[in-house]
Protein backbone atom coordinates (compact mmCIF):
# COMPACT_ATOMS: atom_id res chain seq x y z
CA UNK A 1 0.00 0.00 0.00
CA UNK A 2 1.47 3.40 -1.02
CA UNK A 3 1.45 6.46 1.25
CA UNK A 4 -1.47 8.06 -0.60
CA UNK A 5 -3.71 5.03 -0.07
CA UNK A 6 -2.62 4.75 3.57
CA UNK A 7 -3.52 8.35 4.41
CA UNK A 8 -6.79 8.07 2.50
CA UNK A 9 -7.67 4.98 4.55
CA UNK A 10 -6.64 6.80 7.74
CA UNK A 11 -8.78 9.81 6.81
CA UNK A 12 -11.92 7.73 6.22
CA UNK A 13 -11.30 5.67 9.36
CA UNK A 14 -11.07 8.87 11.38
CA UNK A 15 -14.24 10.17 9.70
CA UNK A 16 -16.18 6.99 10.50
CA UNK A 17 -15.03 6.99 14.12
CA UNK A 18 -15.91 10.70 14.43
CA UNK A 19 -19.41 10.08 13.05
CA UNK A 20 -19.90 7.11 15.40
CA UNK A 21 -18.78 9.13 18.41
CA UNK A 22 -20.95 12.08 17.34
CA UNK A 23 -23.97 9.78 17.33
CA UNK A 24 -23.03 8.58 20.83
CA UNK A 25 -22.69 12.15 22.07
CA UNK A 26 -26.13 13.02 20.71
CA UNK A 27 -27.70 9.89 22.25
CA UNK A 28 -26.27 10.80 25.68
CA UNK A 29 -28.90 13.60 25.82
CA UNK A 30 -26.56 15.97 27.63
CA UNK A 31 -26.86 19.72 27.87
CA UNK A 32 -27.28 20.83 24.20
CA UNK A 33 -24.48 23.38 24.61
CA UNK A 34 -22.10 20.64 25.75
CA UNK A 35 -23.26 18.37 22.93
CA UNK A 36 -22.63 21.01 20.25
CA UNK A 37 -19.22 21.78 21.75
CA UNK A 38 -18.15 18.15 21.41
CA UNK A 39 -19.55 17.92 17.87
CA UNK A 40 -17.56 21.02 16.97
CA UNK A 41 -14.36 19.52 18.39
CA UNK A 42 -14.88 16.18 16.65
CA UNK A 43 -15.65 17.69 13.24
CA UNK A 44 -13.13 20.52 13.11
CA UNK A 45 -10.18 19.04 15.00
CA UNK A 46 -9.49 15.69 13.30
CA UNK A 47 -7.48 13.21 15.35
CA UNK A 48 -7.01 15.74 18.18
CA UNK A 49 -10.78 15.75 18.72
CA UNK A 50 -10.85 11.96 18.98
CA UNK A 51 -8.00 12.04 21.50
CA UNK A 52 -9.74 14.70 23.61
CA UNK A 53 -12.98 12.74 23.60
CA UNK A 54 -11.17 9.54 24.58
CA UNK A 55 -9.74 11.25 27.66
CA UNK A 56 -12.49 13.66 28.66
CA UNK A 57 -15.75 13.00 26.87
CA UNK A 58 -16.90 9.43 27.46
CA UNK A 59 -19.75 10.49 29.66
CA UNK A 60 -21.83 7.31 29.82
CA UNK A 61 -19.07 5.01 31.09
CA UNK A 62 -17.95 7.49 33.73
CA UNK A 63 -21.50 8.03 34.91
CA UNK A 64 -22.17 4.32 35.20
CA UNK A 65 -18.97 3.85 37.21
CA UNK A 66 -19.87 6.68 39.59
CA UNK A 67 -23.48 5.53 39.90
CA UNK A 68 -22.26 2.08 40.93
CA UNK A 69 -20.02 3.54 43.61
CA UNK A 70 -22.74 5.88 44.85
CA UNK A 71 -25.20 3.02 45.31
CA UNK A 72 -22.83 1.77 47.99
CA UNK A 73 -23.29 5.05 49.85
CA UNK A 74 -27.06 5.08 50.16
CA UNK A 75 -26.94 3.77 53.71
CA UNK A 76 -24.37 6.39 54.59
CA UNK A 77 -26.80 9.20 53.77
CA UNK A 78 -28.59 8.61 57.06
CA UNK A 79 -25.68 10.54 58.56
CA UNK A 80 -27.43 13.67 57.43
CA UNK A 81 -30.04 12.88 60.08
CA UNK A 82 -27.44 14.01 62.57
CA UNK A 83 -27.41 17.31 60.75
CA UNK A 84 -31.13 18.00 60.58
CA UNK A 85 -32.38 17.68 64.15
CA UNK A 86 -32.37 21.35 65.07
CA UNK A 87 -35.22 23.59 64.03
CA UNK A 88 -35.87 27.26 64.53
CA UNK A 89 -37.41 30.14 62.65
CA UNK A 90 -36.06 30.45 59.13
CA UNK A 91 -35.51 33.77 57.33
CA UNK A 92 -38.77 34.40 55.45
CA UNK A 93 -37.12 36.02 52.44
CA UNK A 94 -35.16 32.83 51.74
CA UNK A 95 -37.78 30.23 52.62
CA UNK A 96 -38.21 29.17 48.99
CA UNK A 97 -34.44 28.81 48.47
CA UNK A 98 -34.03 26.86 51.71
CA UNK A 99 -36.92 24.57 50.81
CA UNK A 100 -35.51 23.97 47.33
CA UNK A 101 -32.13 22.95 48.73
CA UNK A 102 -33.77 20.69 51.31
CA UNK A 103 -35.82 18.84 48.70
CA UNK A 104 -33.34 18.69 45.82
CA UNK A 105 -29.97 18.41 47.57
CA UNK A 106 -31.13 16.90 50.87
CA UNK A 107 -29.37 19.87 52.44
CA UNK A 108 -30.77 20.79 55.84
CA UNK A 109 -30.38 24.19 57.52
CA UNK A 110 -28.09 23.99 60.53
CA UNK A 111 -28.84 26.36 63.40
CA UNK A 112 -26.72 27.71 66.22
CA UNK A 113 -23.60 27.97 64.07
CA UNK A 114 -20.68 30.34 64.34
CA UNK A 115 -19.05 31.21 61.01
CA UNK A 116 -15.74 33.07 60.75
CA UNK A 117 -14.31 34.62 57.58
CA UNK A 118 -10.68 34.05 56.60
CA UNK A 119 -9.89 36.10 53.47
CA UNK A 120 -6.11 35.69 53.86
CA UNK A 121 -4.68 32.25 53.12
CA UNK A 122 -1.89 32.82 55.64
CA UNK A 123 -4.51 33.27 58.39
CA UNK A 124 -6.19 30.04 57.34
CA UNK A 125 -2.90 28.12 57.36
CA UNK A 126 -1.93 29.48 60.78
CA UNK A 127 -5.34 28.54 62.19
CA UNK A 128 -5.25 25.13 60.50
CA UNK A 129 -1.86 24.22 61.96
CA UNK A 130 -2.95 25.45 65.39
CA UNK A 131 -6.12 23.34 65.32
CA UNK A 132 -4.29 20.26 64.02
CA UNK A 133 -1.94 20.52 67.01
CA UNK A 134 -4.95 20.70 69.36
CA UNK A 135 -6.77 17.69 67.83
CA UNK A 136 -7.53 14.88 70.29
CA UNK A 137 -9.85 12.47 68.45
CA UNK A 138 -9.61 12.76 64.67
CA UNK A 139 -8.56 14.94 61.74
CA UNK A 140 -10.37 14.55 58.43
CA UNK A 141 -8.99 16.50 55.50
CA UNK A 142 -9.69 16.64 51.76
CA UNK A 143 -8.20 18.89 49.10
CA UNK A 144 -8.16 18.95 45.32
CA UNK A 145 -4.47 19.90 45.46
CA UNK A 146 -2.05 18.89 48.22
CA UNK A 147 1.43 19.68 46.92
CA UNK A 148 4.74 18.28 48.13
CA UNK A 149 6.19 21.77 48.53
CA UNK A 150 7.10 23.73 51.67
CA UNK A 151 3.50 24.35 52.77
CA UNK A 152 2.40 20.81 51.93
CA UNK A 153 5.31 19.42 53.92
CA UNK A 154 4.44 21.59 56.95
CA UNK A 155 0.85 20.39 56.95
CA UNK A 156 1.83 16.77 56.27
CA UNK A 157 4.34 16.79 59.12
CA UNK A 158 1.71 18.23 61.47
CA UNK A 159 -0.60 15.35 60.52
CA UNK A 160 2.20 12.85 61.09
CA UNK A 161 2.83 14.20 64.58
CA UNK A 162 -0.85 13.84 65.55
CA UNK A 163 -1.09 10.37 64.00
CA UNK A 164 1.87 9.21 66.08
CA UNK A 165 0.07 10.60 69.14
CA UNK A 166 -2.91 8.34 68.50
CA UNK A 167 -5.20 10.81 66.71
CA UNK A 168 -7.10 9.31 63.76
CA UNK A 169 -5.87 11.04 60.60
CA UNK A 170 -7.55 10.66 57.22
CA UNK A 171 -6.41 12.56 54.14
CA UNK A 172 -8.28 12.46 50.83
CA UNK A 173 -6.72 14.08 47.76
CA UNK A 174 -7.75 14.19 44.12
CA UNK A 175 -5.76 11.96 41.80
CA UNK A 176 -5.61 14.50 38.96
CA UNK A 177 -5.16 17.56 41.19
CA UNK A 178 -2.12 15.87 42.78
CA UNK A 179 -0.88 14.30 39.57
CA UNK A 180 2.75 15.36 40.03
CA UNK A 181 3.05 14.44 43.72
CA UNK A 182 5.01 11.28 44.38
CA UNK A 183 3.31 8.49 46.30
CA UNK A 184 6.17 8.47 48.81
CA UNK A 185 5.14 11.94 50.01
CA UNK A 186 1.87 10.55 51.39
CA UNK A 187 3.40 7.26 52.54
CA UNK A 188 4.98 9.11 55.46
CA UNK A 189 1.48 9.69 56.88
CA UNK A 190 0.59 6.03 56.42
CA UNK A 191 3.74 4.89 58.22
CA UNK A 192 2.77 7.12 61.15
CA UNK A 193 -0.58 5.33 61.41
CA UNK A 194 -2.71 7.70 59.34
CA UNK A 195 -4.90 6.87 56.37
CA UNK A 196 -4.46 8.41 52.93
CA UNK A 197 -6.63 7.85 49.85
CA UNK A 198 -6.81 9.36 46.37
CA UNK A 199 -10.12 10.10 44.70
CA UNK A 200 -10.87 8.25 41.44
CA UNK A 201 -7.36 7.04 40.77
CA UNK A 202 -6.21 7.59 37.20
CA UNK A 203 -3.62 5.27 35.67
CA UNK A 204 -3.25 5.79 31.93
CA UNK A 205 -4.27 4.29 29.70
CA UNK A 206 -6.40 1.80 31.60
CA UNK A 207 -8.57 4.28 33.51
CA UNK A 208 -8.76 7.25 31.19
CA UNK A 209 -12.54 7.34 31.60
CA UNK A 210 -12.10 8.83 35.08
CA UNK A 211 -10.15 11.97 34.15
CA UNK A 212 -13.11 14.27 33.70
CA UNK A 213 -14.94 13.89 37.03
CA UNK A 214 -12.84 15.31 39.84
CA UNK A 215 -13.34 15.98 43.54
CA UNK A 216 -12.84 19.74 43.73
CA UNK A 217 -13.89 20.08 47.39
CA UNK A 218 -11.69 21.57 50.12
CA UNK A 219 -12.60 20.73 53.70
CA UNK A 220 -11.06 19.98 57.09
CA UNK A 221 -12.87 18.61 60.16
CA UNK A 222 -11.20 18.62 63.58
CA UNK A 223 -12.71 16.36 66.28
CA UNK A 224 -16.20 16.98 64.89
CA UNK A 225 -16.18 20.42 66.54
CA UNK A 226 -14.63 22.64 63.85
CA UNK A 227 -14.68 22.65 60.07
CA UNK A 228 -12.84 24.68 57.45
CA UNK A 229 -14.22 24.96 53.91
CA UNK A 230 -13.70 27.27 50.94
CA UNK A 231 -11.46 27.68 47.92
CA UNK A 232 -7.92 27.17 49.25
CA UNK A 233 -5.74 24.21 48.42
CA UNK A 234 -2.49 23.21 50.11
CA UNK A 235 0.27 24.68 47.95
CA UNK A 236 2.87 27.44 48.30
CA UNK A 237 1.31 29.68 45.67
CA UNK A 238 -1.80 30.11 47.84
CA UNK A 239 0.40 31.97 50.35
CA UNK A 240 3.28 33.31 48.31
CA UNK A 241 1.35 34.18 45.15
CA UNK A 242 2.70 33.64 41.66
CA UNK A 243 4.52 35.61 38.97
CA UNK A 244 1.58 38.00 38.48
CA UNK A 245 1.06 38.89 42.12
CA UNK A 246 -0.86 37.63 45.15
CA UNK A 247 -3.17 34.61 45.20
CA UNK A 248 -6.39 35.90 46.75
CA UNK A 249 -8.71 33.25 48.20
CA UNK A 250 -11.38 32.78 50.87
CA UNK A 251 -11.94 30.15 53.53
CA UNK A 252 -14.42 30.02 56.39
CA UNK A 253 -14.39 28.29 59.77
CA UNK A 254 -17.64 26.72 61.00
CA UNK A 255 -18.41 25.83 64.59
CA UNK A 256 -21.56 24.34 66.04
CA UNK A 257 -24.06 22.03 64.37
CA UNK A 258 -22.90 22.90 60.83
CA UNK A 259 -19.76 20.82 61.37
CA UNK A 260 -21.93 17.68 61.28
CA UNK A 261 -22.90 18.28 57.67
CA UNK A 262 -19.26 18.79 56.64
CA UNK A 263 -18.33 15.61 58.51
CA UNK A 264 -21.07 13.64 56.75
CA UNK A 265 -19.84 14.89 53.40
CA UNK A 266 -16.27 13.80 54.12
CA UNK A 267 -17.27 10.33 55.33
CA UNK A 268 -19.37 9.80 52.20
CA UNK A 269 -16.41 10.79 50.04
CA UNK A 270 -14.16 8.52 52.08
CA UNK A 271 -16.52 5.60 51.51
CA UNK A 272 -16.56 6.42 47.81
CA UNK A 273 -12.76 6.46 47.54
CA UNK A 274 -11.71 3.91 50.13
CA UNK A 275 -14.66 1.53 50.25
CA UNK A 276 -14.78 1.54 54.05
CA UNK A 277 -17.60 3.02 56.10
CA UNK A 278 -16.52 5.16 59.02
CA UNK A 279 -19.39 5.95 61.38
CA UNK A 280 -20.29 6.41 65.00
CA UNK A 281 -21.54 9.03 67.40
CA UNK A 282 -18.03 10.17 68.28
CA UNK A 283 -17.67 11.62 64.78
CA UNK A 284 -20.85 13.63 65.37
CA UNK A 285 -20.52 15.00 68.93
CA UNK A 286 -23.36 17.02 70.39
CA UNK A 287 -22.61 20.60 69.48
CA UNK A 288 -23.11 23.50 71.80
CA UNK A 289 -24.60 26.62 70.27
CA UNK A 290 -21.69 28.62 68.83
CA UNK A 291 -23.66 31.52 67.41
CA UNK A 292 -26.81 32.62 65.65
CA UNK A 293 -25.77 31.83 62.08
CA UNK A 294 -27.69 29.33 59.96
CA UNK A 295 -25.69 27.18 57.53
CA UNK A 296 -26.86 24.98 54.64
CA UNK A 297 -24.11 22.86 53.15
CA UNK A 298 -24.80 21.99 49.51
CA UNK A 299 -22.86 18.97 48.21
CA UNK A 300 -23.03 18.18 44.49
CA UNK A 301 -21.78 15.37 42.28
CA UNK A 302 -21.93 14.67 38.52
CA UNK A 303 -24.78 12.14 38.71
CA UNK A 304 -27.25 14.20 40.72
CA UNK A 305 -30.69 14.33 39.17
CA UNK A 306 -30.82 18.10 39.71
CA UNK A 307 -28.11 20.69 39.05
CA UNK A 308 -28.90 22.45 42.30
CA UNK A 309 -25.73 24.56 42.63
CA UNK A 310 -26.37 26.64 39.47
CA UNK A 311 -30.14 26.44 40.04
CA UNK A 312 -29.76 27.77 43.59
CA UNK A 313 -27.56 30.59 42.30
CA UNK A 314 -30.30 31.61 39.90
CA UNK A 315 -32.80 31.56 42.77
CA UNK A 316 -30.42 33.65 44.85
CA UNK A 317 -30.20 36.24 42.09
CA UNK A 318 -33.95 36.50 41.62
CA UNK A 319 -34.47 36.77 45.38
CA UNK A 320 -32.15 39.78 45.66
CA UNK A 321 -33.80 43.12 46.39
CA UNK A 322 -30.84 45.46 46.79
CA UNK A 323 -27.55 43.90 45.65
CA UNK A 324 -25.66 40.74 44.70
CA UNK A 325 -21.85 40.71 44.67
CA UNK A 326 -20.08 37.74 43.06
CA UNK A 327 -16.43 36.63 42.94
CA UNK A 328 -15.12 33.83 40.77
CA UNK A 329 -11.78 32.95 39.15
CA UNK A 330 -13.44 31.44 36.07
CA UNK A 331 -16.63 32.79 34.53
CA UNK A 332 -18.23 30.48 31.97
CA UNK A 333 -21.86 30.45 33.10
CA UNK A 334 -24.83 28.50 31.86
CA UNK A 335 -27.23 30.46 29.70
CA UNK A 336 -29.81 30.43 32.52
CA UNK A 337 -27.36 31.94 35.00
CA UNK A 338 -26.16 34.52 32.48
CA UNK A 339 -29.74 35.59 31.74
CA UNK A 340 -30.57 35.78 35.44
CA UNK A 341 -27.68 38.17 36.06
CA UNK A 342 -28.84 40.31 33.14
CA UNK A 343 -32.49 40.35 34.18
CA UNK A 344 -31.76 41.14 37.80
CA UNK A 345 -29.43 44.00 36.87
CA UNK A 346 -32.02 45.38 34.44
CA UNK A 347 -34.58 45.32 37.26
CA UNK A 348 -32.46 47.77 39.26
CA UNK A 349 -30.56 45.41 41.58
CA UNK A 350 -26.88 46.29 42.04
CA UNK A 351 -25.14 43.26 40.50
CA UNK A 352 -21.34 43.25 40.68
CA UNK A 353 -19.04 40.59 39.27
CA UNK A 354 -15.35 40.37 40.19
CA UNK A 355 -12.98 38.25 38.12
CA UNK A 356 -9.18 38.23 37.79
CA UNK A 357 -7.61 40.52 35.20
CA UNK A 358 -5.41 37.57 34.24
CA UNK A 359 -6.21 33.90 34.83
CA UNK A 360 -3.85 30.99 35.41
CA UNK A 361 -5.21 29.48 32.19
CA UNK A 362 -5.08 31.49 28.95
CA UNK A 363 -7.90 29.68 27.13
CA UNK A 364 -10.18 29.90 30.17
CA UNK A 365 -9.34 33.61 30.51
CA UNK A 366 -10.27 34.25 26.88
CA UNK A 367 -13.52 32.29 27.20
CA UNK A 368 -14.46 34.02 30.46
CA UNK A 369 -14.08 37.50 29.00
CA UNK A 370 -16.32 36.66 26.05
CA UNK A 371 -19.32 36.56 28.42
CA UNK A 372 -18.83 40.02 29.92
CA UNK A 373 -20.25 42.15 27.09
CA UNK A 374 -23.93 41.34 27.54
CA UNK A 375 -23.58 41.71 31.32
CA UNK A 376 -22.10 45.19 30.94
CA UNK A 377 -24.86 46.12 28.49
CA UNK A 378 -27.46 45.04 31.08
CA UNK A 379 -25.90 47.19 33.80
CA UNK A 380 -23.83 44.58 35.66
CA UNK A 381 -20.71 46.21 37.14
CA UNK A 382 -17.60 44.18 36.28
CA UNK A 383 -14.39 44.52 38.29
CA UNK A 384 -11.03 43.15 37.16
CA UNK A 385 -8.75 42.11 40.02
CA UNK A 386 -5.31 43.51 39.14
CA UNK A 387 -3.24 42.67 42.22
CA UNK A 388 -2.76 39.01 41.25
CA UNK A 389 -5.05 36.01 40.82
CA UNK A 390 -8.51 36.07 42.38
CA UNK A 391 -9.35 32.46 43.28
CA UNK A 392 -12.18 33.15 45.76
CA UNK A 393 -15.63 31.70 45.04
CA UNK A 394 -18.04 33.88 47.03
CA UNK A 395 -21.42 35.60 46.79
CA UNK A 396 -23.04 38.04 49.20
CA UNK A 397 -26.54 39.50 48.87
CA UNK A 398 -28.78 41.99 50.66
CA UNK A 399 -26.78 42.03 53.92
CA UNK A 400 -28.32 38.65 54.76
CA UNK A 401 -27.07 35.76 52.60
CA UNK A 402 -23.50 34.67 51.86
CA UNK A 403 -22.21 31.76 49.78
CA UNK A 404 -18.67 30.40 50.13
CA UNK A 405 -17.38 27.14 48.69
CA UNK A 406 -15.34 25.36 46.06
CA UNK A 407 -17.60 25.83 43.02
CA UNK A 408 -16.59 28.23 40.26
CA UNK A 409 -19.16 29.88 38.01
CA UNK A 410 -18.35 27.58 35.11
CA UNK A 411 -19.54 24.44 33.33
CA UNK A 412 -16.93 22.21 34.95
CA UNK A 413 -18.08 22.99 38.48
CA UNK A 414 -21.74 22.74 37.49
CA UNK A 415 -21.57 19.59 35.37
CA UNK A 416 -18.47 17.51 36.09
CA UNK A 417 -16.92 18.14 39.50
CA UNK A 418 -17.74 17.04 43.02
CA UNK A 419 -18.29 20.42 44.70
CA UNK A 420 -19.56 22.01 47.89
CA UNK A 421 -21.12 25.37 48.70
CA UNK A 422 -22.09 26.75 52.08
CA UNK A 423 -25.13 29.02 52.30
CA UNK A 424 -24.82 31.20 55.37
CA UNK A 425 -27.92 33.08 56.54
CA UNK A 426 -26.51 35.76 58.84
CA UNK A 427 -26.66 39.55 58.84
CA UNK A 428 -23.36 39.95 60.69
CA UNK A 429 -21.46 37.51 58.49
CA UNK A 430 -22.90 39.13 55.34
CA UNK A 431 -21.62 42.48 56.60
CA UNK A 432 -18.11 40.98 56.84
CA UNK A 433 -18.40 39.49 53.36
CA UNK A 434 -19.60 42.78 51.87
CA UNK A 435 -16.78 44.70 53.56
CA UNK A 436 -14.23 42.23 52.18
CA UNK A 437 -15.66 42.55 48.68
CA UNK A 438 -15.33 46.34 48.95
CA UNK A 439 -11.71 45.96 50.08
CA UNK A 440 -11.04 43.73 47.10
CA UNK A 441 -12.56 46.39 44.84
CA UNK A 442 -9.65 48.63 45.82
CA UNK A 443 -7.38 46.12 44.05
CA UNK A 444 -9.52 46.24 40.90
CA UNK A 445 -10.34 48.47 38.01
CA UNK A 446 -13.88 48.64 36.72
CA UNK A 447 -14.39 47.45 33.17
CA UNK A 448 -16.64 49.73 31.12
CA UNK A 449 -18.80 48.79 28.17
CA UNK A 450 -16.95 51.31 26.03
CA UNK A 451 -13.59 49.73 26.87
CA UNK A 452 -14.96 46.24 26.27
CA UNK A 453 -16.37 47.18 22.86
CA UNK A 454 -13.08 48.79 21.82
CA UNK A 455 -11.24 45.45 21.85
CA UNK A 456 -9.28 44.69 18.70
CA UNK A 457 -10.61 42.24 16.15
CA UNK A 458 -7.89 39.69 16.90
CA UNK A 459 -8.69 39.60 20.63
CA UNK A 460 -12.44 39.43 20.01
CA UNK A 461 -11.96 36.53 17.61
CA UNK A 462 -9.75 34.60 20.05
CA UNK A 463 -12.25 35.14 22.86
CA UNK A 464 -15.18 34.02 20.71
CA UNK A 465 -13.36 30.88 19.56
CA UNK A 466 -12.39 30.03 23.14
CA UNK A 467 -16.02 30.47 24.17
CA UNK A 468 -17.04 27.67 21.80
CA UNK A 469 -15.00 25.30 23.96
CA UNK A 470 -16.19 26.65 27.34
CA UNK A 471 -18.66 23.79 28.03
CA UNK A 472 -15.80 21.27 27.93
CA UNK A 473 -12.89 23.29 29.38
Amino acid sequence: MDYGSFFTLLYWLNALIAVWITVRVVLDNRNPIVTFAWIFVLLFLPYIGLLLYFFFGRDARKREYIKKRFREQIGQKVMFNYASNLKSKMPDSYSSLISYLERSAKSYPMHGCGVSLMPATSDFVDELLLEIAKAEEHIHMQFYIFEDDELGTRVRDALIERARSGVEVRLLYDSVGCWSVKKSFYDEIRRAGGYVESFLKVRFPLFTNKVNYRNHRKAVIIDGRLAFIGGCNIANRYIEGFNRGVWRDTMIAIRGSGVRAVQAMFLMDWLFANGSMVSGDRYFPVSECSGSDIVQLVVSNPVDLWRYIPDALVRTLYTAKSYVYLQTPYFMPTETLLKAMQHVALSGVDVRLMVPLHSDNTIVELASYSYLGTLLAAGVKVYLFEKGFLHAKTIVSDDALSIVGSANLDFRSFEYNFELSSYVYSDSFAAEMKAQFCRDMQCCRQLTLREYESRGLSLRLRQSIARLFSPIL
